[in-house]
């Protein structure tokens, strides 16, 4: 099989059988969908999102315990909670971590490693990728714009030929954003991909626990209704996010403006403004994914949302990808004997 050949190095760094990453979003990523897809050979990330720290520790040991394939546990840097999650993941057994949502120091990264786990991080420029590669980071993912959650302001298109083809060759280098079928994974691999992440198609699984309204927005939604927030003003720096568009989204609107009328009136400070971001992120997050509230709450999914109008076992899914790669690699294949 072609695929299996372009898989190789990607396969072996996460030890699993196909090196297809399922993107850790808080709330959705628990174990019940780290289980599901770690048993169908695919890569799972934990998503620890801000989760109190006792909290944080109970599900990473329920992982540990009940999942014998590898996985990572997602750390968000720039969550409240990002420090006592850090070291209760310190002292545990998960072979890998992801950085998201930041920048990792380089002692946080040789900390990591020091403990026995791979580390992982998110690169959304090139000086990025360039910056972690020097603190000895061992693999890289890119995550395009079009991705869902807490993004950066760059397309994947950008990405690869900026990380991808500079830095491929040095550390295994993932991409994500955009991504819903197995085609377009043997492409990127294609280009020298180790792997592929994809998030918002494993939303639709059966096994993802999330609210039936929350899957059901999914189904109904566009790629154009899958819209990243605004920053306002560089005095509040916010990470964007794409959602999809409801009262929600509107309701963040307000409050970043509401903070900024407080931070020029010097009532907080930038730190407290940017901490209640990211509170009022993990809060509307869990109205939507665990209460179903899809008015109010955040419907955090990426582009490719327009792409998928089904939800379908874990099983299913994956063997679907493999698939649909073999098969474009194959068309491949044959236009380049022609």
């Amino acid at each position: 099989m072609y695929f299996n050949k372009l898989a190789a190095r990607g396969s072996e760094f996460l030890g699993v059988k196909y090196p297809i990453i399922s993107g850790g979003m808080t709330w959705v990523s628990n174990f019940e969908l780290v289980r599901a897809v770690a048993e169908n050979g695919a890569f799972a990330v934990f998503a620890g999102g801000n989760m109190p720290p006792e909290i944080f520790e109970r599900e990473i040991d329920r992982c540990i315990a009940n999942i014998k394939e590898p996985f990572a546990v997602n750390l968000v840097t720039i969550a409240p909670n990002y420090k006592p999650q850090y070291e209760v993941l310190l002292s545990k057994k998960a072979p890998f971590v992801v950085f998201a949502g930041g920048i990792p120091r380089r002692s946080e990264i040789e900390q990591m490693k020091n403990s026995g786990k791979k580390t992982m991080s998110f690169a959304a420029e090139e000086s990025i990728a360039s910056q972690q590669i020097k603190y000895g980071i061992d693999a890289l993912i890119l995550e395009g714009s079009e991705a869902g959650g807490h993004i950066g302001h760059v397309s994947l298109a950008i990405l690869i030929q900026q990380v991808l083809f500079g830095h491929g060759e040095t550390v295994p280098v993932f991409v994500g954003g955009g991504i819903a079928r197995g085609g377009l994974m043997a492409h990127l691999m294609l280009m020298g991909a180790a792997g592929c992440q994809l998030g918002t198609r494993f939303v639709m699984s059966e096994e993802c626990t999330a609210h039936p309204n929350f899957k059901k927005a999914f189904l109904k939604a566009r790629a154009r209704h899958a819209a990243s927030t605004p920053q306002y003003d560089s005095k509040l720096p916010v990470v964007a996010v794409r959602a999809i568009k409801n009262k929600g989204s509107e309701e963040f609107a307000k409050l970043q403006l509401e903070l900024l009328t407080k931070l020029n009136d010097n009532k907080i400070t930038r730190e407290q403004a940017q901490f209640a971001v990211e509170n009022f992120w993990t809060g509307s997050l869990r109205r939507a994914v665990i209460d179903g509230d899809v008015e109010t709450g955040s419907l955090m999914a990426g582009q490719s949302v327009g792409l998928i109008d089904d939800i379908l076992p874990m099983k299913t899914i994956i063997e679907s990808l493999i698939t649909e790669a073999e098969a474009e690699l194959e068309k491949i294949a044959g236009r380049l004997l022609r």
